[in-house]
């Protein structure tokens, strides 16, 4: 999933840099394929006992190839635009889309299978679906409105609140009806402060 994000991070930035998005929203995929890399090698340090020194010797030649595609795919873009030619752009939105999307639907198919949601941080899921919604708005108060930019951050937006859903139904609403249920079964007796069953 990690790697996913990893590299939805260089289609992303390669797109949202040749469509001349604000700068924030050109430095946002640099800011999310680090930050994937590095959570992606913390995955190996810590359950597959990597050292620190072959951690980093993995790490660092996968950015420095990220970041030359990038760059490459960056002035190969523009020079295909000044010629009239379109599709690579919708391209990399495409292939940014897909992953991103691929990186959450890992969940689903975890969500399906157990019927709950684990292994994941609803904190961290309002955080990102909160960072796609910022980023579509963004992108809505653009000179020119971007439909395929749109679509990457909204399809990420629309699975996150799936999640969320899942999460209530499985996770959360179990967990007030046994809240209930204990609050029903029991009664206090006398004055011992104490509660028993009823």
């Amino acid at each position: 999933m990690m790697m996913l994000w990893a590299w939805a991070g260089v289609q992303l930035g390669v797109y949202n840099i040749v469509k001349n998005f604000n700068i924030a929203l050109q430095i946002q995929p640099q800011i999310l394929a680090f930050l994937s890399l590095v959570t992606w090698t913390q995955c190996y340090y810590y359950e597959q006992n990597w050292s620190v020194s072959r951690s980093v010797l993995t790490v660092v030649p996968i950015a420095i190839l990220m970041a030359g595609i990038e760059v490459a795919l960056v002035f190969a873009l523009r020079v295909g635009i000044s010629r009239g030619t379109a599709w690579p752009e919708t391209l990399m939105a495409v292939l940014a889309a897909l992953f991103l999307a691929l990186g959450v639907l890992r969940h689903y198919w975890d969500i399906y299978v157990h019927r709950t949601v684990r292994g994941i941080s609803f904190i961290f899921v309002g955080i990102d679906a909160m960072g796609d919604l910022t980023s579509l708005i963004s992108i809505f108060f653009q000179p020119v409105l971007d439909v395929l930019g749109m679509a990457i951050y909204g399809t990420e937006l629309v699975l996150w609140i799936g999640v969320m859903c899942c999460g209530a139904y499985y996770n959360f609403a179990p967990w007030i009806r046994e809240k209930r249920g204990l609050g029903r079964g029991l009664h206090w007796s006398g004055g011992s402060g104490k509660k028993y069953p009823m």
